[in-house]
């Protein structure tokens, strides 16, 4: 066994807006090496509707992947081709956009006014890029959990962990998507196959994830209260990057902590980014630009 050292603990980038709505970004639009395969992490939660209510109206995407995994609240999806869906509290949405796809997605809160959710972007490699557009819907209750004789609960989104396996398949990425809580004053060893990228955002609680020379600390908010009005600390959102390794080591603190846990095999090609479409040269991507001007864009009907 090998530890994980960490290569960085980032905090999110103060609330920022997107088309209307406040989130935080815990990483994108930045160098994609270290997270490759995934390119942006945006946390949108808030329990203010009038942060949120906007949504996300139509907008492109080509060329990657978009994982949506809704917490409280709801969010309606529908897109070009006639696709449409309500997400509710525990159900994840994997959306393969291929060759592209307009689509628009409108969040609303739960009865306390509280919307909080997650949106990973995963790359997809250049003999994908154009293939057809597909949905994968989860609901909360196809999401396989496991509870360990410590009290550690997994929520397997994606890929395969003690025992379990998660429901999406057949993504470029071949990902692990995992939902970790670790009860308070726990420690836990968790592997990681040293072929993958890999890195934890915690959104509740606090604790520390051990390097390879001592451990290193990261907050949020509290998780022993679920129900009580949410305390967000902007700066305190952590992203946690790890270098190669077969496991990692948290100590969760007093009130425990939680996070997502996500790893990939690297596609390691190059990217070309535009916004929402995503390819490998610049050509393709005006391209790209000039088909949404002329009515081009969408390949599958």
């Amino acid at each position: 066994m090998s530890l994980r050292p960490i290569k960085q603990i980032i905090q999110t980038q103060p609330t920022i807006e997107g088309a209307g709505v406040k989130l935080q970004r815990a990483f994108g639009f930045g160098k994609t090496k270290d997270f490759d395969p995934f390119l942006l992490l945006d946390d949108f939660r808030n329990d203010n509707p009038e942060d949120y209510l906007a949504g996300f109206p139509w907008h492109p995407h080509r060329g990657i992947e978009t994982i949506t995994y809704v917490l409280a609240g709801s969010v309606e999806h529908g897109d070009s081709l006639g696709n449409k869906g309500k997400m509710t509290a525990g159900d994840v949405q994997w959306m393969t956009a291929g060759s592209g796809i307009l689509h628009q997605e409108m969040p609303k809160g739960d009865k306390q006014g509280r919307m909080h959710g997650f949106q990973l972007w995963a790359n997809l490699p250049s003999s994908l890029q154009m293939t057809d557009p597909r949905y994968q819907d989860i609901p909360a209750s196809a999401i396989p959990e496991v509870t360990d004789d410590d009290g550690t609960r997994v929520r397997v989104i994606c890929g395969e962990f003690w025992g379990k396996r998660g429901p999406v398949e057949g993504v470029a990425a071949d990902p692990n998507y995992l939902d970790i809580s670790v009860a308070p004053g726990q420690r836990k060893r968790l592997k990681i196959e040293t072929t993958r990228n890999a890195f934890a955002y915690v959104f509740a609680g606090a604790g520390t994830f051990r390097d390879a020379s001592h451990p290193r600390a990261v907050l949020t908010e509290q998780v022993a209260k679920p129900d009580a009005p949410p305390l967000y600390d902007v700066g305190n959102h952590s992203l946690v990057l790890f270098d190669r390794g077969d496991e990692i080591t948290v100590q969760a603190g007093d009130e425990g902590i939680r996070f997502l846990l996500v790893s990939g095999k690297p596609i390691e090609e190059p990217v070309a980014w535009y916004g929402p479409i995503v390819m490998n040269t610049q050509e393709q991507l005006r391209q790209a630009i000039a088909e949404l001007k002329t009515g081009a864009f969408i390949k599958h009907r």
